[in-house]
């Protein structure tokens, strides 16, 4: 028989009472870790057996510390029969409440008026009646097990405290009823209508020649009005590096981080969702707008008629037929004549009307236009455009009022052939896609929106309105030609063959009124001076006295050169006096000569 080690026998021969010692003996020992590393896997089961009970009893009721027994023979036959009744009041109900509200959309102030809102409530407190209704009636048949049934779920649902501190009495655990959901629902639409905020983050994708300048007057208004900071193009730029694909350190404040926030952007840029978000907050709203294709490409052959595409092209027609030979897509700024819809946004704009890929490619940018765009603007109906924005960002009438800028005097507008308009929804065939897609999208938030006839309410208000501001504005009520603005501030930027117009302020007009009135005729390029110069005024400055010692180099340079020319005269002059003088002298010495010659010729003989 084996014996034990001596340690061992000691342990076994000591009585109960010496087990702790014998237990620190063995801690103290050389192998105490063993004892210790015993200890705390005892422990750890414990520890996980308990969190696991308690995950068991939490699964089990599907919400923390408590635990639910359901009464599954009343589960099914309360809630078919319930579902049967409800949903048949719900839908004729809810029939009634829409043919009520049809005449009744909207007020004039841009909110539901109260009458539609009585109308509302007492609709769906009449469904919530009915329900609540069949529900003690289906309650009366049930059997007792000795729970109480609530009303909201089918059969009954109870729970019990599984912690201390909880009472172990039997509650009723409600959840909403179908009505309660749908008073919930309609109820959270109408506070969202009733209670919409003016959006204040803003994109503004600038298209060219698509009454785009006018909708920028129209958010810089805004957006001085009330203190808010523009993503102006670095450098006192009027364009954002237009047009090559925007960066966002092409915006003033972004590299150098003095801007904190901005709120709106919407000057010239190629549009690249990527890069603008690293601007604008996440809530911003983007919209652009687009133009019928045919005038807008008779709009641009005159307006950029230096571009390499147009220079030597009599006519659009002349274009049209030989764009092979006239179109280049390398050469600068010929992006002008081939799809400047699709190069705004955005994509590649080279693509034929027979290319195979035509209808893919339309189809792409066209979802690609919907995922980044709230909303998008037909130029063709820009007063509906205007109260179409006005809801969208829960302004009032008067913030979306204008005087159109930067268009051009009718002498330059050119009526186009029928077959000139097919040709260029040929050249531009993406354009033309992209067009008709979305004008056919904006009707149709117009009806789901505002509605034909609030639309049309809309608009004749808002035409009254800049009717009555142009009266008060405008020196003979409407735009004239740049040679008769008299306020060189004034006077838009000319360029190509086009003459864009202007306008002249009515003398004697109060200061208040004159600066609002002076903001709506502003052009472009000096309304963005002059934010530009509110928002940065250290850099403005900078700017202008770079731009006097420009100047004054330019005018130093002109002044040598004038020195030049003088000096160059001068000795000109002095050359010309000079053998004029010679030839007289010789004209005067000649006589002399012969008769001194004659004189030498008669002594000889």
């Amino acid at each position: 028989m084996l014996s034990l080690p001596r340690r061992w026998r000691w342990i076994r021969e000591q009585p109960l009472s010496s087990v702790p010692s014998c237990v620190r003996r063995g801690l103290c020992s050389r192998h105490h870790y063993l004892w210790i590393l015993l200890i705390l896997l005892v422990v750890c089961i414990a520890i996980q057996t308990f969190v696991a009970r308690q995950a068991r009893n939490d699964k089990l009721t599907g919400l923390p510390h408590l635990r639910f027994t359901v009464n599954k023979k009343h589960l099914l036959p309360v809630w078919e029969d319930f579902h049967s009744k409800s949903s048949l009041a719900v839908k004729q109900d809810m029939s009634s409440l829409q043919t009520e509200r049809t005449a009744d959309l909207h007020h004039p102030s841009g909110r539901y008026v109260k009458q539609s809102d009585n109308i509302l409530s007492r609709k769906v407190d009449e469904i919530f009646s009915l329900d609540m209704d069949s529900q003690i009636e289906e309650r009366k048949h049930l059997p007792n097990d000795g729970y109480e049934t609530g009303f909201g779920l089918p059969g009954s649902l109870v729970h019990h405290s599984t912690r201390k501190g909880l009472t172990a009495d039997k509650r009723l655990f409600r959840t909403p009823t179908p009505s309660s959901f749908l008073k919930t629902h309609i109820h959270s639409l109408h506070i969202e209508k009733t209670t919409c905020r003016p959006k204040s983050h803003i994109v503004f994708l600038k298209t060219h020649k698509t009454a785009s300048s006018t909708i920028l007057n129209i958010l810089y208004r805004y957006g001085e009005s009330r203190n808010l900071t523009f993503a102006l193009p670095l450098n006192k730029h009027s364009q954002l590096f237009y047009p090559f694909f925007f960066a966002s350190h092409f915006v003033e404040g972004v590299s150098s981080r003095s801007v904190r926030e901005f709120h709106i952007m919407c000057n010239h840029m190629r549009f690249k969702k990527s890069e603008v978000a690293k601007v604008m907050p996440k809530n911003t709203f983007y919209f652009s707008i687009l133009r019928n294709p045919v005038a807008m490409m008779e709009s641009i052959f005159i307006y950029y008629k230096s571009i390499p595409a147009f220079h030597k092209a009599h006519s659009l027609d002349e274009f049209l037929d030989n764009t092979w030979r006239t179109y280049n897509s390398s050469l600068t700024n010929n992006h002008y004549a081939h799809n400047i819809l699709a190069f705004d946004f955005g994509f590649d704009n080279n693509i034929a009307a027979d290319g195979e890929d035509l209808e893919e490619r339309a189809s792409m940018a066209i979802a690609a236009i919907e995922r980044d765009f709230h909303l998008i603007l037909i130029s063709e109906y820009f007063d509906e455009s205007m109260i179409l924005l006005k809801y969208a960002l829960c302004w009032a009438l008067e913030e979306v009022v204008s005087f159109k800028l930067n268009s051009r005097s009718e002498r330059t507008r050119h009526p186009l052939l029928p077959t000139t308009a097919e040709k260029i929804k040929s050249w531009n065939a993406l354009d033309w896609r992209i067009y008709m897609h979305f004008n056919s999208t904006f009707w149709h938030k117009v009806n789901t929106l505002v509605g034909q006839e609030q639309m049309k309410k809309e608009v004749s208000q808002l035409r009254e309105l800049q009717a009555r501001l142009a009266n008060t504005c405008l020196k003979d009520g409407g735009a004239v030609d740049p040679s008769q603005i008299k306020d060189a501030g004034l006077k838009p930027f000319q360029y190509g063959a086009a003459v864009i117009q202007g306008y002249n302020l009515n003398p004697h007009l109060d200061k208040h009124t004159k600066t609002k009135c002076q903001r709506l005729i502003t052009p472009e390029l000096q309304y963005t001076d002059h934010l530009y110069t509110q928002q940065f005024p250290e850099l403005a400055a900078k700017h202008r006295q770079a731009t006097r010692m420009v100047a004054a180099q330019h005018q130093l340079l002109n002044r040598t050169d004038l020195i030049g020319m003088g000096s160059a005269r001068e000795a000109s002059h002095h050359r010309q006096f000079s053998r004029h003088k010679f030839s007289n002298l010789n004209q005067n010495k000649s006589p002399l000569l012969t008769l001194k010659g004659a004189n030498k010729k008669t002594s000889l003989l």
